[in-house]
């Protein structure tokens, strides 16, 4: 069996962490926190885990590429859709401090009440957990300084764009049509919106008002 150290340092080698602050995120959120009992003998393995309700944690390469693009800074305000069993929200976590948080949503009210206790488990009390609908946001907290989503949607919904702050960053896997999904930057910029295409990915779909 694996460690989380050894996890992380495979993921650095390979290029796919690239900074320290990211590497220290990493060290100090123990994914076996978030796997769940019978996933615990491949708690590292470098591939998604089923976490119940048809939905998985991603693997751990695609949650560097995400933190990596999505450079989260302290103080920043993000937002998660999406909390799954709230691992990626956990690391994300790490890089706000001092003083920022993330809020966190998700549809599935057993996955949000998993999220829940995960991250109490590992100690981190600035992530907030909401049980909803996470294509519409979570206007209460907004305007965010950086959203990400880790469900795949058909397109960019509109009211993810409305919260995020000008000069904001939304990262979000769109579906392509042919099998797989690419993972979009979406930069806000004097009204305007910015689109990158990064790389493919495949995720589960996004189900909501603005999702499927």
């Amino acid at each position: 069996m694996y460690t989380n150290r050894q996890m992380v340092e495979r993921l650095l080698r390979d290029g796919i962490i690239k900074s320290e602050r990211v590497r220290e995120a990493f060290m100090a959120v123990d994914r076996k926190h978030f796997v769940g009992k019978v996933n615990l003998p491949v708690a590292y393995v470098d591939r998604p885990l089923p976490i119940g309700h048809g939905q998985t944690i991603s693997a751990p390469h695609m949650v560097a590429i995400m933190v990596e693009e999505l450079n989260p800074q302290p103080g920043e305000v993000i937002l998660e859709v999406g909390s799954g069993s709230g691992y990626h929200a956990a690391v994300i976590s790490r890089l706000v401090l001092p003083g920022g948080k993330v809020i966190t949503i998700e549809r599935i009210p057993e996955l949000a009440r998993f999220a829940e206790r995960n991250l109490r488990r590992a100690g981190i009390d600035n992530v907030k957990v909401v049980a909803g609908d996470g294509s519409l946001g979570y206007p209460p907290s907004a305007p965010y300084d950086r959203i990400y989503v880790t469900a795949a949607s058909p397109g960019v919904p509109p009211p993810l764009l409305e919260q995020l702050k000008e000069g904001g960053l939304l990262l979000i896997p769109v579906e392509t049509g042919y099998g797989y999904q690419i993972l979009k930057k979406i930069r806000k910029r004097r009204g305007r919106v910015v689109e990158e295409d990064r790389t493919e990915c495949v995720f589960v779909p996004l189900i909501g008002k603005h999702g499927y």
